[in-house]
């Protein structure tokens, strides 16, 4: 199975971190996130990976090479300018071709299983794409008061399990490709589609890990967490 890794943002958030690399290439317990990607995704038995790739694409490059070093295949989409997640995906539709494959942000760590979102959407005839969905976790913590105004508890950080967010995770048919934009967001410009056509699913994972890395602070405390969640 072929994966789609979404690498070619500017990580502006992570700054200054990504002033000399890609966001995918900024380091989580001294392995870059798409390191951590690639191992993750060739558990759920993908072998094959195609990098959408903009910024400082030549650093990517020169990590991943051809793939061999980390018993995988790898190939190169380039974007000579931002076309966002949807047209970043639209851009490898030569590369990808006529079958079912995933697509995953350049800025998550995970052990979501995958080949279950797979499973899925291959057993929903006409669903075109899945989405994996994650509570919530609260980035503050949580005051709870009583009736009178007291405070009763106090909650780090809480997994709010009724809230569910887009993992950055997805599986999609080739039929996609007649609903992605040439530049846009797939997020913005693809899934509302896909909704309103009630072609569009999404799969809940609880108990899973899942860290999305957008500042500093995400790099500091994943850095911390992944030796407890994730294999080596």
């Amino acid at each position: 199975m072929k994966a789609a890794i979404i690498a070619g943002g500017l990580g502006k958030r992570l700054r200054p971190l990504t002033e000399d690399r890609p966001k995918p290439l900024v380091e989580v317990a001294g392995k870059p996130i798409i390191e951590w990607q690639i191992e993750w995704l060739r558990r759920c038995g993908v072998n094959s990976f195609i990098i959408l790739a903009g910024y400082y694409r030549e650093k990517l490059i020169d990590f991943l090479g051809s793939g061999s070093k980390f018993g995988v295949h790898v190939a190169y989409v380039i974007e000579d300018e931002p076309l966002g997640t949807g047209g970043a995906i639209k851009n490898a539709e030569s590369l990808i071709g006529n079958e079912t494959f995933i697509a995953v942000n350049g800025d998550i760590i995970t052990n979501i299983p995958v080949e279950e979102l797979v499973e899925y959407l291959n057993g929903l005839r006409d669903a075109v794409a899945a989405i994996a969905l994650v509570p919530l976790r609260s980035p503050y913590g949580i005051v709870e008061l009583d009736r009178s105004g007291r405070v009763i508890s106090f909650r780090e950080k809480p997994v709010l399990e009724e809230y569910l967010i887009n993992a950055g995770i997805y599986v999609m048919k080739p039929e996609i490709f007649e609903y992605l934009p040439s530049r846009g967001d797939i997020e913005r410009d693809t899934f509302p589609k896909l909704a309103a056509e009630g072609r569009l699913v999404g799969r809940v994972f609880r108990g899973y890990y899942w860290r999305s890395i957008d500042t500093i602070k995400d790099v500091e405390e994943a850095s911390h967490e992944v030796s407890k969640y994730l294999k080596p």
